[in-house]
Order: structure tokens, then C-alpha cells, then sequence
């Protein structure tokens, strides 16, 4: 047995350190605790470095924090890693009936066999990926749940409802303020419910001008107007027929089109303007909003007819500040994605941009985090996006990040700051640093001891 054996060490060695295999160990709480010399040098980290902080931050795509939650194993997964499609085996650890934490092994064989079937696989998957976006194409929904980044509680618990949700032909209103992600949503119901082969139509109600939102939505005949078509125009709902239609800031809807909205969906028919006869029609509707419509409904901007008629299901989408945990995992994603299209090579956040994206409000959503790590991709000389290749008002909103600091902190936290901007700019030059912030040098020493820099 391995136990009695008086070459163990020399084993565990061979089998952990000398094997053609990468093993990763994380506790309960998805930390690292043991990382092989293999992975390291395939990932390109060092093992001093990767101890102890969270298994996301350190391997890509990895789902080692998710087997050590869900206590399921998973075999034989494929895993893109550093442009690769590698296959990973991880398993939960067990002491008395519970998880403490996961094993994971990775195969990772530089030789000819191995590189000419991560080809076969990337192949397969890029035709996967064709059909799969000829057949949203088909329908005009084109992102699905999968496409939604995170697994907060908060996150799952919406992608649960809408699961459960998705099949039948309810109404559903999406709530959520903007650039929390409400389209995605829509989308993804389209694609899991019954009608997912059928049409998905988006009408945006607060872009298209009111004296066109009625022909927009149930489109005319030839004649019905001065410079219409000469064939006239399928609106909207007909477009729809027999798929989804989905109203996008219906808050924004005109109190008319409302009346007639109402009508189309208690009837299930539509009359085109100029058209003497109605036309059956079957659509199931999504709305979203990110105003409050029980208050314009008091205000008499929103009727109430049509509101009970869109809220037979309402899922609330939670704000980026209420779901903290997503904020890394998204921010990874966007980073990759922005430096795939750009092109230029960013490799990650340094850590006090990190803290300052959890502390941060967001109060423009997963939008407004897209946009700031879009322009701070751009800004930056380095494969690290600092503090300073931020957006001004980022920088400026970082002096007060941390909630319930007093002054004294909040000055200090700011003076540490500029002093590690300073002495960045001039290569660690502590004199040129000095003279940057107008500094006697006794006293630029001083405060170098007193945050220890």
C-alpha cells in the first residue's frame, strides 16, 4: 500500500510533479491550496502567487469553485485554456459527509497527437457554433442563457424563474434598470420556450417616433398613406406571428398605441392602417422597463388594462451592486472579449482596480463596467489595467470608494495613491517623485515609511 510504502514521498512526487498532468487543489471557499510545478508553467504563474487567492483569478474558464458548491464531479469536460481545448477531470472532495474542497486534473501533452486533436475539437466546435448561429439567425434571438455571465445566487435565482417560466406562452415583464442586461433575457426565453423555431421581434417603443409607432407595430396597406410603400408594410405583430415580440422600454409607449396594443392582444387580431379587415394573429409578448409602471399607472401615464395583461409573470433583474460576487467573473469575460476584438494584449486588472470595481456603485449596470474596461483596454501601456487607465470620473470616484471611511482614511488612502501614481510615472525615482508632488524629500521619505512603500 501507498501508505507503508518507504518510497511515498518519492511516489506522490512522480504521480503530482513528474506526470504529463496539471493537478489543482481548492479548500471549501474555491481557494488555492496546491497547484503543481505543470500548471504553473502552463499557465504561466508563479505557485507563491496562485496559493491562497481565489481558483477564478488564477485559471481561466475554470469551474472548480462550482463542483466544490454543487458536490457534483465532472469528467472528461473540455476546458479552453491559453487557446486551447484541454480536458478536465474535477472532483469534489468529501470529509465526513461534506465538501471541503475539489481535486482537479488537466491532461496537457505538448506533442503532435495532442495538438492534432485540440484541432479536431476546436473544428468540431466551430461547427457547433455555425449551426448554432444559423439557427438563431433563422428566428433574430441570438444570445441564451449561457451567455449571461455569473452565478451569483442573486443571478441563478432569475435564470431559475425564467427556466421555469420560459416553456409556456405567459406574458412576461422584465424590470430592471437600464443596462442590466433585460434584451439577453428576452432572448433567452424565446430560445427555451415552445416557439424558438418561430420569429423573435424586438420593437424598441421609446426609439421609434410617435406618429409611426401605430404603422410600426401593425404596418399598412398600399394607398393608406402620402409615401407609402406601394405594397404596403407587415408591422410588427405580423412579423411576429406564431414567435415572440418583444417591447422594450414599453414605459416609454404613447397612451394611443397603448389603447390599440391592448385591443391586438385581448382580440388576437391586428388591422393594418388603411386595411378594411383584421388578420389573426399569434404572439406571445416580453416587455421591459426600467421605470416604475404602478406609478405611471397612478400618474395616468400607463394604462392599467395593458399592464395587467404584460405582468401575468414579473421577473426583476438585479442591479451589478446587488449581485458583487458576478463583478470579477463578468470583468474577465469583458476583458477577454474586448481584447479579442481590439487586439491588444491585456492581461488582467491590477488588484486595486478589482476592489474598486466591487466597491463601486455601477449605477450604469454591466454596461457602464463594459464601457470602462473598453476605454481603460485602450489607455493602457501594460498588460495590466491600473488604476490610472481608468476614466477620469472613475479616478476621482475612487478617492471615496470605500463606504464609511472617515476623512482621515479617505486622505491617506488618496495620498498613497498619488505617491504610487508618482513614483510609477518616473520608474520608482523617489527625488523625481518628490519634485512631481511637490515634496521636500525628508518629508516624501517619511511618507513612504508611513504607508510603506
Amino acid at each position: 500500500m501507498l501508505l507503508d510504502s518507504p518510497y511515498r514521498e518519492e511516489i506522490i512526487e512522480t504521480v503530482f510533479e513528474k506526470s504529463n498532468f496539471c493537478f489543482v487543489v481548492v479548500d471549501e471557499q474555491g481557494m488555492l491550496t496546491y497547484l503543481n510545478d505543470n500548471y504553473c508553467e502552463f499557465i504561466g504563474v508563479k505557485k507563491e502567487e496562485a496559493i491562497g487567492k481565489h481558483v477564478e483569478d488564477i485559471i481561466e474558464n475554470t469551474r472548480m469553485h462550482t463542483v466544490v458548491r454543487t458536490g457534483k464531479e465532472e469528467i472528461a469536460d473540455i476546458q479552453y485554456i491559453r487557446g486551447n481545448y484541454m480536458i478536465a477531470n474535477r472532483v469534489p472532495l468529501y470529509s465526513k459527509g461534506k465538501v471541503v474542497g475539489a481535486v482537479g486534473t488537466v491532461l496537457y501533452r505538448d506533442t503532435k497527437e495532442w495538438m492534432k486533436m485540440n484541432s479536431h475539437i476546436k473544428d468540431l466546435l466551430l461547427e457547433i457554433e455555425q449551426y448554432r448561429k444559423k439557427l438563431m439567425g433563422q428566428s433574430g434571438a441570438i444570445y441564451t442563457l449561457h451567455d449571461i455571465v455569473g452565478s451569483s445566487n442573486e443571478l441563478n435565482a432569475v435564470k431559475e424563474k425564467i427556466k421555469k417560466v420560459s416553456s409556456g406562452d405567459v406574458s412576461i415583464l422584465l424590470k430592471g434598470e437600464s443596462g442590466t442586461g433585460k434584451e439577453l433575457f428576452a432572448h433567452s426565453i424565446h430560445h427555451l420556450s415552445e416557439r424558438s423555431t418561430k420569429p423573435f421581434i424586438k420593437v424598441n417603443c421609446a426609439a421609434i417616433p410617435e406618429e409611426l409607432l401605430e404603422s410600426e407595430l401593425f404596418g399598412y396597406v398600399e394607398g393608406a398613406f402620402t409615401g407609402a410603400k406601394k405594397n404596403g408594410k407587415l408591422g410588427k405583430f405580423q412579423l411576429a406571428n406564431g414567435g415572440t415580440l418583444f417591447l422594450d422600454e414599453i414605459g416609454d409607449m404613447p397612451l394611443n398605441a397603448q389603447v390599440k396594443i391592448h385591443r391586438v392582444l385581448q382580440e388576437g387580431e391586428v388591422e393594418a392602417i388603411g386595411s378594411e379587415r383584421t388578420q389573426t394573429v399569434d404572439v406571445r409578448i416580453i416587455a421591459a422597463t426600467n421605470q416604475p409602471l404602478e406609478k405611471l399607472i397612478k400618474e395616468n401615464r400607463f394604462r392599467k388594462d395593458l399592464f395587467y395583461r404584460i405582468n401575468v409573470v414579473q421577473i426583476k433583474i438585479p442591479p451589478l451592486r446587488e449581485r458583487v460576487g458576478d463583478i470579477p467573473v463578468i470583468s474577465n469575460y469583458l476583458l477577454r472579449k474586448i481584447t479579442r476584438r481590439s487586439g491588444k494584449r491585456v492581461l488582467d486588472f491590477d488588484q486595486s482596480v478589482k476592489d474598486f470595481f466591487i466597491q463601486y456603485q455601477w449605477p450604469g449596470n454591466v454596461r457602464e463596467l463594459e464601457n470602462v474596461i473598453e476605454s481603460a483596454v485602450h489607455l493602457t501601456n501594460s498588460k495590466v489595467i491600473k488604476q490610472e487607465d481608468l476614466p477620469e470620473q472613475m479616478q476621482a470616484n475612487s478617492i471615496i470608494q470605500k463606504q464609511g471611511s472617515t476623512l482621515k482614511e479617505i486622505m491617506d488612502k488618496t495620498e498613497k495613491q498619488a505617491i504610487e501614481q508618482a513614483l510609477r510615472k518616473v520608474n520608482n525615482d523617489k527625488i523625481k517623485a518628490a519634485k512631481i508632488l511637490g515634496v521636500g524629500k525628508s518629508s516624501f521619505y517619511e511618507k513612504l515609511k508611513k504607508h510603506d512603500l
